[in-house]
C-alpha cells in the first residue's frame, strides 16, 4: 500500500529517522578521487568546507544523515603483485590521515560495537574497505597485514581476473575460484573480515557461497534482473542471501541501474572499439566521449529506479539482506535526485512514500549492515576456536598474470 502523507512530509520523517537510525553506506571512493586529484597528502581541500569535484565533504555528510561509512582503498587493477600492495598501502595511510584530521567528526571503526559506540557519539564510523584482490598480491600474510591496519572487507576481484577468481568484466579463467581462492575466503572469515562479491562473476559468486562459514555481502552492486549488466546480481545469488545471512547493498552507478544508460555505455563501447581503441581507457573514454554525446545524448538514471532495484532485493532475499553501497565518487554521473552525500534522506522518503516502515527502512540503512558485521566477528571467534592459528601460506596462487583493465564506473 502506498503511503499518502506529503512528499515534504516524507521528506521530514526521512529525515528525522536518520538521526535515530545508522545509516552505514557499503562503499565511497573518495580516497581514490582525492588522490587523482593531487590532493594525497590532504593539505587541501578542506572537507570541512563544501568541495565542487567530490560527492563527498563533511558539510554534505551531515545534511545526509550518513553515521558510518567503509571507504574504499581501491587501486587500478591495472597494478599487481609489490606496486598493488604499495598503492593499497598508501590509500589506507590516506584514509587514517584523513580521519585523524577531522577528529572532531570522523573516528576509526574497526567492529559493529565501534560502529555503535561511535554512532553514539555523534561522529561517522569510518571503516574501511580494500576493493580488489589484486590489493594482497595472492599473500595470505598481505591480506592478515591488511586486517592489522583496519581493513574489514577485501572485494575479491575488480573488473580484471586475479590468479585465484574470476570477475564478472573478464573472460573467465579459474572457472570461479582455485583452491588458493577458497582459501583466501576461509583465511578472511577466520579474520573477521568480511568478504566483498561485488564485481566478481556469479561463478565465484557460487563458489564464495558454497565455502563461506560467515555471511557475505555485495558492497555496491545491483539486481540483474532490472539492469542486465554484469556487475549486478543474479536473482538466483540473490535467493540464496537468507541462507548464508548476506546483504546485497544497492549501488547507485546509473548504468547498473538503468537498462538506458547500460544501452548508452555500450554503445559508446562499441564507437571506441570501431576506431581501434580500448574502451575502458579512461583517458580515451574522456577524449572520446563529449564528442559522441553531442549527437548521442546521455540517458539519465532516477532516484525511483535505485528504489526499484531496492525493493527487488527486498523481494528476493528479505528485508533482512538489503543495504546501501552509493559508490559516491566512484562514478562520474549519478541519477537524478541522487548527487551527492546530502541526499540520502530523498531515497528514505521515496520509500517511505512506497509503504516501507520506519524499521524497514532503518533495517536498509544499517541495522543488516551491522549485524552481519556481529555474525563475522561471532564466526570468526569461533572458526579461531575451532582452528587455532592459521598456518596457511601462500600455496598454489596460480601463474596466469592479472589481465590490465583500467576503470569503469564502479
Amino acid at each position: 500500500m502506498t503511503s499518502q502523507t506529503s512528499p515534504a512530509s516524507q521528506r521530514s520523517a526521512a529525515r528525522k529517522l536518520l538521526s535515530r537510525f545508522l545509516l552505514l553506506d557499503g562503499h565511497n571512493d573518495l580516497p581514490w578521487t582525492l588522490r587523482q586529484a593531487g590532493h594525497e597528502d590532504l593539505a587541501a581541500p578542506d572537507l570541512a568546507s563544501p568541495v565542487e569535484f567530490t560527492h563527498t565533504d563533511l558539510p554534505r555528510i551531515a545534511a545526509g544523515g550518513l553515521s558510518a561509512q567503509f571507504w574504499s582503498v581501491y587501486v587500478p587493477a591495472t597494478l599487481s603483485g609489490d606496486r598493488a600492495v604499495t598503492a593499497t598501502l598508501e590509500q589506507i595511510d590516506l584514509v587514517h590521515r584523513m580521519i585523524r584530521r577531522y577528529p572532531g567528526v570522523l573516528e576509526l571503526a574497526l567492529t559493529a560495537a565501534d560502529v555503535d559506540r561511535i554512532f553514539a557519539a555523534g561522529k561517522v564510523a569510518s571503516l574501511i574497505g580494500a576493493e580488489g584482490g589484486h590489493s594482497i598480491a595472492s599473500s595470505l600474510g598481505v591480506l592478515r597485514m591488511l586486517y592489522g591496519l583496519g581493513v574489514r572487507y577485501l572485494t575479491l576481484t575488480h573488473n580484471a581476473n586475479v590468479p585465484w577468481a574470476d570477475a564478472a568484466t573478464d573472460e573467465p579463467a579459474a572457472g570461479g575460484l582455485t583452491a588458493f581462492g577458497r582459501e583466501v575466503v576461509r583465511e578472511m572469515q577466520r579474520l573477521g573480515m568480511l568478504v566483498d562479491l561485488s564485481h566478481v562473476s556469479p561463478a565465484t559468486m557460487r563458489d564464495a557461497l558454497d565455502c563461506a562459514e560467515a555471511p557475505v555481502i555485495f558492497s555496491h552492486s545491483s539486481a540483474r534482473a532490472l539492469c542486465d549488466h554484469p556487475r549486478n546480481v543474479p536473482d538466483e545469488i540473490l535467493a540464496r542471501l537468507p541462507g548464508s545471512g548476506g546483504v546485497c547493498m544497492v549501488t547507485f552507478v546509473p548504468s547498473f541501474i538503468s537498462p538506458e544508460c547500460q544501452a548508452w555505455e555500450n554503445e559508446l563501447t562499441a564507437e571506441i572499439e570501431g576506431r581501434g581503441m580500448e574502451p575502458w581507457d579512461f583517458g580515451v573514454r574522456a577524449r572520446i566521449g563529449p564528442g559522441w554525446a553531442s549527437g548521442h545524448p546521455r540517458p539519465r538514471a532516477t532516484l525511483a529506479q535505485v528504489a526499484n532495484h531496492l525493493e527487488h532485493v527486498r523481494e528476493l532475499a528479505g528485508i533482512d539482506h538489503v543495504g546501501i553501497g552509493s559508490d559516491f565518487d566512484g562514478t562520474d554521473q549519478v541519477p537524478d535526485g541522487l548527487s551527492d552525500v546530502s541526499c540520502y534522506p530523498a531515497l528514505i522518503a521515496e520509500l517511505l512514500g512506497r509503504g516501507w516502515s520506519e524499521e524497514d527502512c532503518a533495517r536498509l540503512a544499517g541495522g543488516n549492515i551491522l549485524r552481519v558485521m556481529r555474525e563475522a566477528e561471532a564466526a570468526a571467534r569461533a572458526i579461531s576456536e575451532r582452528r587455532g592459528p592459521s598456518t596457511a601460506h601462500i600455496g598454489d596462487a596460480g601463474d596466469a598474470p592479472l589481465s590490465p583493465a583500467p576503470r569503469p564506473a564502479g
